[in-house]
């Protein structure tokens, strides 16, 4: 890297939930910063205060502290000198600026009305021509540049509403180097005069973002491909305020796509197939809708942090689980990928359970805990403990725990018919009691104690171990799936697994 110091933002707009887009888009921002020792700053860009939502701003500050992307400052993590950091907050500091840009004749006022705009636009589609306010359009429209100077003069004074504009060239080159993409090149015959203030004194989002990013001196503004056709603008808007000197580098970032990979993941997408596309639940201030979260669908803050890094990202290596440590050493935007990342559900689920699997059992206990407290079921921790042990290598999702644990707190009434109706058999009752005989001579119930005893009593029976494992299950638990059966046995203990045992016997034996 350069002796710049590397300073980053994210910088989302509080109009709704944080998309898992967004997500990534501050990952990046994040591992980058930290990579190189640098600054990562949370800015919120609500200019157009009129798609403002309320409960949004503290939405994506919840969602990036659960996933540990944390900033060094912004909004809800402190203020650094650059403050503050919502922009609606910095609306002194932008006017001149656009002033500057007024008088070196890169910027102008106008002062046509959505009525005249739209009269323009049908005018041009009619001809078959581009609608868009540009360096032709504009000579016929109402502004100060084809407004003799005292009616400008008169217009701004009586306060009438206008807008600022950006003054393009008929036919430039404008041309940029892309950390992803490479040298990009844009026409500005094919931009238009974007609009950079507007009369209530707010700036839009493309004034605003170069004035910050260079006030608050970013190196890199790394940002979503939906953003790559305003890159040009900014580029100018740094040319046109004489910044190009200290101008960030741009990395736009790939589109996350749908799963079957035609076009941008949506939220449609996820109620469609059953997934998340935030990163928390979301209620709807205005229709009352709930939206579902990566949270609360029982995926961990590391498993989602992981998904995300590889959804456009590769390390160059086999390696696939990386701790936010290793993501920080590794990563870098040379291997941040052109082409769009196609969300794959099953991939979600598999970091999910890998990462269920490494979760210290304390956490996963705490999680069970509180539905045997609802339950009003009374185990010991040290039973929770151990049950979670064991279990937690079948299940995909922490709320996934009482499904599968269930048995070893309430015995079972009912037992998996496909199974006994394919093990049951003539010989199965003197097996199972011939083991409950076994079991109450062990001088120790521990799960190697009680496979020998199992063994021997196939093998005295002559009984093919596939032929009675299953059943043996199921006789203990009533489903045909669980952890290993041994264990499970010597941690329900010598009296339940027995009490168990009789139970079934009985019922399937009549």
């Amino acid at each position: 890297m350069e002796d710049r110091r590397v300073r980053v933002r994210f910088a989302p707009s509080p109009t709704g939930p944080l998309h898992i887009g967004g997500v990534r888009t501050a990952l990046y921002n994040y591992l980058l910063a930290k990579k190189h020792g640098g600054d990562f700053i949370l800015r919120i860009e609500d200019t157009d205060q009129t798609r403002f939502v309320p409960g949004a701003e503290e939405y994506i500050i919840e969602a990036l502290k659960w996933l540990g992307i944390t900033p060094n400052e912004g909004v809800g993590f402190g203020d650094g000198q650059y403050a503050p950091y919502r922009q609606s907050e910095r609306k002194p500091m932008y006017r001149q600026y656009v002033e500057q840009l007024i008088s070196s004749g890169h910027a102008y006022y106008a002062f046509d009305t959505a009525e005249e705009l739209e009269s323009m636009r049908e005018r041009l589609k009619a001809s078959n021509v581009d609608a868009k306010y540009d360096a032709i359009t504009r000579a016929a429209m109402k502004n100060s540049l084809t407004l003799p100077e005292d009616e400008v003069k008169r217009r701004l004074e009586s306060g009438e509403p206008y807008v600022v504009r950006i003054k393009l060239p008929r036919k430039d080159e404008v041309k940029f180097h892309d950390e992803i993409r490479g040298w990009v090149s844009f026409n500005t015959s094919q931009m238009d005069d974007k609009v950079l203030f507007k009369s209530d004194g707010m700036p839009t989002y493309h004034l605003a973002n170069v004035v910050d990013d260079y006030l608050m001196q970013i190196s890199h503004v790394i940002r979503g491909e939906e953003w790559l056709p305003s890159a040009p603008l900014h580029v100018l808007l740094y040319r046109y305020l004489g910044w190009e000197e200290v101008m960030p580098k741009f990395a736009h970032l790939p589109l996350l796509l749908k799963p079957e990979g035609n076009g941008k993941l949506s939220k449609r997408d996820g109620d469609r197939l059953g997934f998340p596309v935030f990163p928390l639940e979301w209620k709807d201030p205005a229709s009352g809708e709930i939206s579902s979260g990566y949270r609360e669908t029982g995926y961990l803050p590391d498993a989602v942090v992981n998904l995300l890094a590889f959804l456009g990202w590769n390390p160059g290596t086999q390696q696939e689980m990386f701790s936010m440590a290793e993501l920080i050493a590794a990563f870098g935007l040379d291997r941040v990928s052109k082409s769009g990342a196609k969300f794959d559900l099953n991939k979600a689920k598999w970091f999910n359970q890998q990462y269920i699997r490494k979760t210290d059992e304390v956490l996963l206990a705490s999680a069970l805990n509180k539905t045997l407290q609802k339950k009003a079921i009374d185990a010991g921790n040290e039973y929770v403990l151990a049950v979670c042990r064991l279990v937690k290598e079948k299940i995909t999702f922490i709320s996934e725990l009482w499904t599968y644990s269930q048995y070893f707190f309430i015995e079972p009434d009912s037992y998996d018919e496909v199974v006994v109706a394919k093990r049951w058999n003539e010989k199965s009752a003197p097996v199972t009691q011939q083991l409950m005989d076994a079991f109450a001579g062990l001088p120790a119930f521990d799960a190697a104690s009680i496979e020998a005893a199992y063994n021997d009593a196939l093998a005295k029976n002559e009984v093919a171990n596939k032929d009675f494992l299953q059943l043996f299950r199921v006789m203990l638990s009533g489903v045909g799936s669980g952890p290993p059966v041994f264990e499970m046995a010597a941690l329900f203990g010598r009296e339940n697994t027995t009490k168990r045992l009789q139970n079934a016997l009985a019922k399937l034996a009549s």
